[in-house]
C-alpha cells in the first residue's frame, strides 16, 4: 500500500502537561484509521499539529514524501490535508456555497468564478453522496447537514487526507450511520482518513486500523479484524472497564413536582403541559429525540428560563419562576448539556470555575479566598480524576471529558439535594462514562434526587428508576425502568405511549 502520511517522533507539552510523547504513525492511501483514546489522551493535539494549528516541540510530519512545515495550516491545506473540527467553523448567515468559497475564493467574485465553484461543489457532492443545496442558508440546516458542509469544504480544497475530530459527537445514530457509509465511499475513491473517537462501536464498524493513545503516548496499534471492543477498552484506560450496576432502592419524599408546566422560547411554545414528580434517592430519566424540549426543560429547572404556565413545587411548597440564585440556595446541582458554553468559562482557571456558583462560601468581606478556592479545586481534581491541569490552569486546556468531570465534581462534592443532569456522559470515553455513572448512582444512594435528561437509551435504562419520554414539548406517563427495553423506549420517543401488549413496559 502507498504511504501518504508519516508522523515521526512528535511531542508537544503545554506547561506541565505532556500532551504528546514521541508519537509515530503512518497512514496509507484509501485507508481509514481510528485514533482512539480517553478524553485528554492527546488525540486532538496530535491532529492539530498535523493540520498546523500547533507547533510540535519535537518530531516531523511527511506527506507524500515531502516534509510539512510546522505550524502552518495553509501549507497543510496545500499538501492535501483537510480537517473537520468537532465544533464547526461556519457562518450561519451565509449560504452553503458562500461558506465553502470563504477562504478559498471571494463570494463576491466574478459570476464566472462563482459558477465554476458551484459546478465543482455539485460534482463533489454527487461523487461522494453528500447531497446539499448550495443556496441553502447554513443556519437553517440540521447539525448533520452542517457537518456535511464542513466535509465538502475540505474536499473542495482538494483534500486527499481528511481528519475528523469526534465526528459523531453531535449526530443522531442515523446521521452517524450515514456519515460512516460516506467515509467508506471516500476511502474507496482513494481518500485517506483519520477519525478521532472514543466510541468503541463506531471504531469497530468503520476503521481498517486502530491506533490507541493513552496519557499522550501511543500504546497500541491493531487491525480492526484482529481485536475486540473489550481489548480496546482495556488498552484505552490501562485496566478492565466495567459499568456500575443500579441497585434496588426505596425512594423517599417528593422533592420536585411539575404540573401543567408550559414555556416559550423565541415566541414558540417549547414546553406544553409538562407533568412529573421526582423523589429523594431516585433517578427519573427523560428521553427524547433532540429538539423536543429537553433543553428548555433543563433551562427552566436550572433557573435560566421562565415558565408561562403551570405549577412547580419544590420540597412540597409552590414556587414562582426560579432564578440561578434560587437554584443554588435550594442545593440543586446542574450539569448543563453544553459544558463549553454553559458549564464553564474557558479563560478562567479551574479553581475559579469550581467556586463560581458559590462565591459566598469562598468569600470574606467581599473578597474571594483564593487559597480556599484552590484547595477546594484540588479536592475535586483528586476525587474526580480530572486530568490535564492543576487548580490554576486555564479550564479551556482540559479535554471535553475532563471538563465534564470537573463540572460533575463541582456539583456533587457537596452533595446536592437535587441534581439536573443533561446529557452527562455525552462525548465521554468508556472509562469516563463508567466513572460518571458511578458518581450519579452514588448520589442516588446518598438520597440525591436525580433528573437525568439523555438521548442515550442504554444510559437511561442503566441509571433510571422511572422513565418518561418527551415529544414535541410534552411528557409521556412514566414507566418502570425494570420493565422496558430499548425497543419500547424507541416507540415512546416516537410518540407511542400506549401500554405494550407483551408486558415489555407499563405506565405507572
Amino acid at each position: 500500500m502507498t504511504v501518504v502520511l508519516e508522523i515521526s517522533g512528535v511531542s508537544k507539552r503545554f506547561g506541565d502537561n505532556l500532551a504528546n510523547d514521541n508519537i509515530s504513525l503512518c497512514l496509507n492511501e484509501g485507508e481509514i484509521v481510528a485514533l482512539l483514546g480517553e478524553n485528554g489522551a492527546g488525540k486532538t493535539t496530535l491532529m492539530s499539529i498535523l493540520f498546523g494549528h500547533y507547533m510540535p516541540d519535537a518530531g516531523r510530519i511527511v506527506i507524500h514524501g515531502r516534509e510539512l512545515p510546522p505550524g502552518k495550516p495553509r501549507e497543510a491545506i496545500r499538501a492535501g490535508v483537510g480537517m473537520v473540527h468537532q465544533h464547526f467553523s461556519l457562518a450561519p448567515n451565509l449560504t452553503v456555497l458562500e461558506n465553502i468559497m470563504t477562504g478559498t475564493q471571494k463570494p463576491w467574485a466574478w459570476r464566472s468564478e462563482t459558477r465554476a465553484a458551484r459546478k465543482k461543489l455539485l460534482a463533489i457532492s454527487d461523487r461522494f453522496g453528500l447531497k446539499v443545496d448550495p443556496d441553502a442558508r447554513l443556519g437553517g440546516l440540521s447539525v448533520g447537514e452542517q457537518q456535511r458542509v464542513e466535509i465538502l469544504k475540505a474536499l473542495f480544497n482538494d483534500a486527499r487526507i481528511l481528519i475528523l475530530d469526534e465526528p459523531t459527537a453531535v449526530l443522531t445514530n442515523i446521521e452517524a450511520e450515514r456519515l460512516f457509509s460516506t467515509l467508506k465511499e471516500m476511502a474507496n475513491h482513494g481518500l485517506s482518513l483519520i477519525f478521532i473517537s472514543h466510541k468503541l462501536d463506531e471504531v469497530m464498524a468503520a476503521a481498517d486500523r486502530i491506533v490507541v493513545l493513552r496519557g499522550g503516548r501511543m500504546v497500541a496499534e491493531r487491525r480492526q479484524s484482529e481485536t475486540t471492543k473489550s481489548e480496546l477498552a482495556e488498552l484505552m484506560v490501562g485496566h478492565r472497564v466495567s459499568r456500575p450496576v443500579r441497585e434496588p432502592s426505596t425512594p423517599g419524599a417528593v422533592v420536585l413536582e411539575a404540573s401543567g408546566i408550559a414555556a416559550r422560547v423565541g415566541g414558540i411554545d417549547r414546553l406544553k403541559d409538562i407533568c412529573f414528580r421526582l423523589q429523594e434517592g431516585e433517578v427519573l430519566g427523560i428521553i427524547g429525540v433532540s429538539g423536543n424540549g429537553q433543553a428548555p426543560l433543563a433551562a427552566l429547572l436550572s433557573g435560566t428560563l421562565s415558565r408561562t404556565g403551570g405549577d412547580l413545587f419544590l420540597f412540597g411548597k409552590p414556587v414562582g419562576n426560579l432564578n440561578v440564585d434560587d437554584v443554588v440556595a435550594a442545593q440543586i446541582g446542574r450539569i448543563p448539556e453544553d459544558r463549553s458554553s454553559e458549564g464553564a468559562i474557558g479563560e478562567m482557571s479551574i479553581w475559579e470555575n469550581t467556586v463560581l456558583e458559590r462565591l459566598s462560601a469562598f468569600s470574606r468581606r467581599g473578597l474571594v479566598d483564593r487559597d480556599a478556592g484552590i484547595a477546594f479545586a484540588r479536592e475535586i481534581i483528586d476525587a474526580f480524576d480530572v486530568r490535564g491541569g492543576g487548580p490554576q490552569s486555564r479550564t479551556r486546556l482540559l479535554s471535553g471529558g475532563n471538563m465534564q468531570k470537573l463540572i460533575l465534581g463541582r456539583n456533587l462534592h457537596q452533595r446536592p439535594r437535587i441534581l439536573i443532569a443533561a446529557q452527562p456522559a455525552r462525548g465521554l470515553d468508556e472509562g469516563a462514562v463508567a466513572a460518571v455513572h458511578a458518581r450519579i448512582l452514588e448520589a442516588r444512594r446518598q438520597g440525591t434526587a436525580v433528573l437525568l435528561i439523555s438521548e442515550d437509551l442504554d444510559e437511561v435504562i442503566a441509571l433510571a428508576d422511572r422513565i418518561q419520554a418527551i415529544v414535541s414539548g410534552k411528557l409521556s406517563p412514566p414507566v418502570d425502568a425494570e420493565h422496558v427495553d430499548a425497543r419500547r423506549l424507541g416507540l415512546m420517543m416516537a410518540g407511542d405511549w400506549n401500554e405494550p401488549r407483551s408486558g415489555a413496559g407499563h405506565a405507572l
